[in-house]
Order: structure tokens, then sequence, then C-alpha cells
């Protein structure tokens, strides 16, 4: 039987339609796009060198990157459970801009500023008075060893103000990212709690590029990690220690969340810090330390408490082979973007 049977060869001249030409020459694509695709999903790839200090190549199938890279991106409107995906340009972010332009709302952005990060802080209070929330009230709560760091003030727009809360150093990065969500809770008890109808946490090495508006508020607001949105769920790099109190088990998540930047109402984000908090005391007191720090518990805390609304990578973003590709980079993560350099471009940039 032919493989074609209405292009085959008869005894007399051979007379082909240009609808059967055609239908030749679509279908012998079909087949040659089918055997070069089959090829390509079949090569694996070891993991990015960036996951190895968190083990996501032991034992684990890591997909193409070149493939991944290369597909079309997608911006999908909704989680599985319903709440918004966020997508900056969006007729939906649009409609929320529209909602709470009718509103009268108190924001604050809490960013943590110890030891030598305080070389980051001016450039992200300069970025975000052009791009966070503008002409929105907001407050800049500034967690900070060295309020000295912050002289000469920088000059800030009307109805935008900044509240230094003196802390003590933190040295160390593990031993900050212990201490972040103890200190967060303390400060919305302290004061947050009365100022302000929502809050965001930042980290301070990181730059608004473009405009962050009214589209990221709602009750619990988490951001996706840029290098792991559209992974399979056996990339994410939760807690896989079962003594561990950020344990997460292999069918449970959905999204892997980066700890960048999150935030939500008030009320919501402490609960949050407080279950954080008394996670990782405990997991202190047992000697355990997390795979991904503060991190894996923020996600193990997101598994139970679903957000109710989901940034996309265009809210945290860097560039390496990893990363999505988005259609907007908003909040760029200067800190993990040295991570994703080399030796050499790392002394390039100075990192």
């Amino acid at each position: 039987m032919a493989l074609f049977p209405f292009c085959k060869a008869s005894s007399g001249p051979i007379r082909v339609s240009r609808i059967q030409l055609v239908l030749c020459c679509f279908l012998l694509s079909l087949i040659i796009y089918y055997l070069h695709g089959s090829r390509a999903a079949a090569r694996v790839h070891p993991a990015h060198p960036i996951f190895h200090p968190l083990e996501m190549d032991r034992g684990r199938k890591v997909t193409d990157m070149e493939v991944l890279k290369g597909a079309e991106s997608q911006t999908p409107a909704e989680t599985p459970w319903g709440a918004p995906l966020v997508w900056g340009d969006s007729r939906h972010s649009a409609s929320c801009r529209a909602k709470f332009a009718q509103r009268e709302m108190r924001i604050g952005l809490l960013v943590l500023v110890v030891g030598t990060y305080a070389q980051f802080i001016r450039r992200f209070l300069y970025s975000a008075e052009t791009y966070f929330l503008p002409g929105q009230v907001v407050t800049y709560y500034i967690l900070t060893d060295n309020p000295r760091s912050l002289d000469p003030p920088v000059k800030l727009g009307p109805e935008r103000e900044m509240k230094v809360v003196p802390t003590v150093e933190v040295p160390g990065w593990e031993r900050l990212a212990h201490r972040r969500m103890t200190l967060l809770g303390d400060a919305i008890q302290k004061s947050i709690d009365s100022e302000t109808d929502y809050i965001f946490c930042a980290d301070v090495d990181q730059e608004f590029v473009a405009p962050v508006r009214a589209e990221i508020l709602g009750d619990l607001v988490a951001t996706l990690h840029p290098e792991l949105y559209g992974m399979p769920r056996n990339a994410f790099p939760y807690e896989d220690d079962e003594g561990s109190s950020a344990y997460v088990e292999e069918d449970e998540g959905d999204f892997y969340y980066t700890s960048e930047f999150y935030g939500g109402a008030v009320s919501e984000m402490y609960k949050l810090a407080r279950a954080c908090s008394l996670l990782i005391l405990q997991d202190h007191a047992d000697g355990i330390t997390a795979r991904g720090l503060e991190e894996s518990y923020l996600n193990r805390y997101l598994i139970d408490q679903r957000p109710t609304c989901v940034l996309s990578p265009e809210y945290s973003w860097w560039d390496s082979d990893l990363s999505a590709q988005v259609p907007v980079h908003r909040l760029l993560s200067l800190g993990r973007q040295c991570e994703s350099y080399n030796d050499k471009q790392r002394e390039e940039h100075k990192c």
C-alpha cells in the first residue's frame, strides 16, 4: 500500500493536481517534524550548576532546557485553584487597577538592610520611587543595623515616607534568612499593622525597572520563581528531608515561589511570618537547615495556604539560561543575577 495513495504513479503520464501536490508536501513535512521532534525530546542535559548546591540533579530527571527555552512563552490567566496569575499588561491587571483606583489604600514595602547589603539600598529606593505603585500612599520600612547608610536621605515623592527600624547585625546569609521572618512579624506587630493595609517584602539587592502597580494587591501574594516557572514538578527544590518542618511530599505543590518578593494584606502577612518563624525555630532546635533556607519555609506555607494572587516571573526576574521568557521585566534581582554568572562574568560585573 502506498504511503501517499493519491500520489502513486500510473502506466501513463503522471498527472497530479495542485491540491494533491500540496497534500503530499504537507504530509512529508509532518513526518520530518515528528522525527526531528522525537530526537530533540530525547536529549536530557544535566542540571544547571546553580542547582547543584540544592541537589536538584541527584537522582532526578531534568528536562532539556534548550527545548523549554525554545518553546513559545505562555501566559495563563489563573492558577489551577482559580487565583489570578498576574501579567502586568493583561486585561485582568487593567481591571484590577481600575478597581483599586476607587479605594484609598496604604501600602508598605519592607526591606532588610544589614551588613554589606547597605550598598544596594539607595538604588532600590530610587527605582521604587519611579516604578513601585506610583501615585499611591507608600511607606518604606527599612530594617537596618546601619541607619547611616541612608545619609543623605533619599528624596521621596508626595505621599511617600520612609521609616527606619533599627535592628542588630545578622552576620552571614544563613543566619539572616533564619531571622527575617521573625523580624517581619515583630515589625508588623509593633507598627505596620496600624499604619498600612498591605505590606510587601523585598530583597534589597533588586531594582524596579518597569511599573509595578495595583494589580499586585491581594490578601496573600506570591511570586513565581523565574527559573522554575513552566518546569515539571520534580524539578522544584522543595525540602526533601522528612525531619524538617519545611518537608514537602512528592504529591504536594503546584508552583515554586521565590522569596525575592511577596506580600499581601497585613493580617495575612502576620500569619505567614509567625507560622514560618515557628517552623524555622523548630528546625533550628533539631539541628536541621532547610535546603532553600527561608524560601523552603515560604513554599511550605504557601502549599498549605494557597496564595489568592500569584505574580508572574515579570515581578522577579534575572537573566540566566534557566529563566522563563516573559513579556516584560519589572523587578530585577541583582544578587541572583550575579549568582548565575560564571567567575569571569562576576569579575566583569563586580559581583
